[in-house]
């Protein structure tokens, strides 16, 4: 997976306040944690992390006031649930070699077989265990030819060298749905008219 390189400043000012004048500038403020050390509340670009966070799991290597270097990939990301935009980061402390756990989207390829079945993500993201420095951006799975009342679970899921399940192997992550069948009530609507126009 691609590599994302990121400047970022150590922030000594907390509260709302001093949020808001951060996310005038542009900057988005977050707080990197892991490997038991105290949190470093940081000011990152506002631009440079939104095209980083279009890759899920992406990792980040962090400079951080010129000094320092760190790994890290992100936990949790809060957006404005209006416009849209970034309003805080956290991001995990990772080392390369270092095993995590992360949750990775599942796509999909192939036709259902005809008949208008409809297909259910159960888990919109697969839960695994993967080298920080190697997170798959995504699994694919074939649903080509699945009819109504099949599924696939967990364990049929082909995964990369080296990245193993974080859930149970019987997980269902995707169900076919029966098509739903014509309403009946349309059908007794119509034995009505012939009735009256008989």
């Amino acid at each position: 997976m691609s590599e994302v390189k990121i400047t970022a400043q150590t922030r000594t000012e907390f509260g709302k306040g001093a949020a808001r004048r951060i996310r005038r500038a542009n900057q988005v403020p977050g707080v990197l944690y892991g490997h038991n050390t105290d949190p470093v509340h940081l000011t990152l670009p506002g631009h440079d992390l939104l095209l980083a966070l279009r890759t899920p799991n992406v990792l980040i290597s962090l400079d951080i006031d010129g000094k320092t270097s760190e790994l890290a990939i992100p936990k949790a990301v809060q957006r404005d649930p209006l416009k849209g935009f970034l309003e805080h980061v956290d991001l995990l402390l990772v080392s390369r070699g270092e095993k995590v756990n992360v949750e990775i989207p599942v796509q999909t390829e192939g036709e259902l077989a005809p008949g208008g079945n409809l297909l259910e993500h159960v888990l919109n993201a697969l839960p695994v265990e993967a080298e920080a420095t190697h997170i798959p951006e995504a699994v694919t799975v074939s649903v080509e030819g699945l009819e109504a009342g099949a599924s696939v679970l967990a364990k049929d899921i082909t995964l990369p060298k080296g990245v193993t399940l974080a859930v149970e192997e019987d997980a269902v992550v995707l169900q076919v749905l029966a098509a739903q069948a014509e309403e009946p009530a349309a059908e007794g609507a119509e034995a009505g008219d012939e009735a009256a126009e008989a």
